[in-house]
C-alpha cells in the first residue's frame, strides 16, 4: 500500500481516462458505490466524471487523503482489483 500522498497522486496520474468503480464512506454506516471515468488529477484532489444514467451528479472530487485513509476505495479495469499504492 502507498505511504504518501505523492505516491497516490502519481499512481492515479497513470490511470487518467480509465473507467473505475469507487466505494466511498457516506457516513452513518452508509457506503456509496459509483462508476465513471477518472477525469483529472490536481495537486490536492482528483475528479471522477460519473455515469449519467446511474447518478444525479455529473462529477465528484475526492482528496488523495481519502484514498490514503481508505475512506474511498478505487477499482480500475475489468478485473476490478483493489487499487492500492504501488499497484497499477
Amino acid at each position: 500500500m502507498a505511504k504518501t500522498l505523492a505516491e497516490i497522486k502519481q499512481s492515479l496520474d497513470g490511470q487518467i481516462g480509465k473507467r473505475l468503480t469507487l466505494k466511498a464512506n457516506g457516513g452513518r454506516r452508509k457506503t456509496i458505490e459509483r462508476s465513471g471515468v477518472l477525469a483529472e488529477t490536481y495537486p490536492s484532489v482528483f475528479i471522477v466524471e460519473l455515469d449519467q444514467e446511474e447518478n444525479a451528479y455529473e462529477r465528484v472530487s475526492y482528496s488523495y487523503a481519502d484514498v490514503l485513509t481508505e475512506t474511498v476505495e478505487l477499482n480500475f479495469g475489468e478485473d476490478l482489483s483493489r487499487m492500492m499504492l504501488g499497484e497499477q
